[in-house]
């Protein structure tokens, strides 16, 4: 709601040019990216880092601790191999996919806080930060938006992050319980499941509902298993809240 404050459209600007900021340092499809930079070097020596990236990559691993490796920022090998990077799904044979797990594996990143370094402990390993991107963008967005003092907005990238702040409602009195954020049915998007008030946290959803394929006779989704290689199972769609963007991805 950056009409309510003075600095609103000039907060609004600055927040568009930091998503673009990020956008160039962590994508995977810009040769120049300082992502790519990262992982074209990291297997021959020590990289540094810039801070705030150094601080998601430092995140992202230890999610990968936290959940015993259901999450892993190196698992981009095994997304080719299926062919979801293209969004091409294919099956891989028994090869193609142990090459592709020997590169998979976030204990082999290794890193020095200190001098804010990135390490690669084995070659041809890489680092794919699209999981948590478009949540750490908006978590970059708010502290924009703060610093000019608008309190009252929801962030939202794509289908799957959204941040909130403050109430569409706060001024007018009403219901200020935050804003109206819905879960869609993740096998027909014209419907949704649930609606929930969200204020000061972030919603992330993920599924494998509309990025599939099927081959003989059995269904196949984008959303991998790095300790198996295989996509999940058995879950068609999860939303999950948490403090920030990043993490909720």
């Amino acid at each position: 709601v950056a009409g309510r404050n003075e600095n609103g459209s000039e907060a609004a600007l600055a927040a568009l040019d930091v998503v673009e900021q990020v956008e160039a340092q962590l994508t995977v499809y810009r040769e120049t990216s300082e992502l790519l930079e990262l992982n074209r070097r990291a297997a021959a020596e020590p990289v540094v880092v810039e801070p705030r990236m150094f601080q998601l990559i430092d995140r992202a691993v230890t999610l990968f601790h936290e959940t015993a490796g259901a999450f892993d920022p190196t698992s981009g090998p095994l997304s080719r191999a299926w062919g979801f990077s293209r969004r091409q799904g294919r099956i891989p044979d028994d090869a193609e996919l142990a090459a592709a797990r020997e590169s998979v594996g976030a204990e082999q990143v290794l890193l020095d806080r200190r001098a804010c370094t990135v390490r690669f402990a084995r070659a041809g390993m890489e680092l794919n930060l699209n999981a948590v991107g478009k949540g750490y963008a908006l978590d970059r967005c708010r502290e924009v938006l703060t610093e000019y003092g608008v309190t009252d907005f929801l962030l939202h990238g794509g289908q799957s992050s959204v941040l909130a702040g403050g109430s569409p409602e706060r001024e007018a009195g009403g219901d200020a319980r935050g804003w109206t954020v819905g879960i869609g049915h993740p096998l027909r998007p014209e419907r949704r499941l649930a609606e929930m008030y969200v204020t000061e946290r972030a919603v992330g959803t993920s599924g494998a509902g509309f990025q599939f394929f099927r081959h003989g006779g059995r269904r196949y989704g984008h959303i991998l298993d790095p300790r198996t290689g295989r996509p999940a199972e058995g879950v068609f769609s999860v939303s999950v809240t948490a403090p920030t963007a990043a993490e909720a991805d």
